[in-house]
């Protein structure tokens, strides 16, 4: 299933806290004349590195399949980023 919705939280140095919710269809609908340059990218790097497209398309595949539950937290000094992708 693919993710609908990703949440970011943040917690900036001064202590403020950061939240925002990015929907996932409009933003891949925003971006989508990018993909055939992202595709003609992925493309070239793996015929550079000798990987099989077909093989890289697959994992990339079950990377984003994998994704809805997945959360992510970086912190840095005072600085806090808590990612999750329902």
């Amino acid at each position: 299933m693919m993710p609908h919705l990703v949440t970011v939280r943040g917690r900036r140095s001064d202590g403020r806290r950061l939240r925002l919710y990015v929907p996932v269809l409009p933003v891949l609908l925003v971006l989508s004349p990018l993909l055939p340059l992202a595709v003609a990218a992925g493309l070239v790097a793996c015929l550079a590195t000798r990987v099989s497209p077909v093989g890289a398309l697959r994992g990339t595949g079950r990377l984003l399949w994998a994704l809805p539950g997945t959360r992510f937290e970086i912190e840095q000094g005072r600085t806090a980023l808590l990612i999750s992708v329902r």
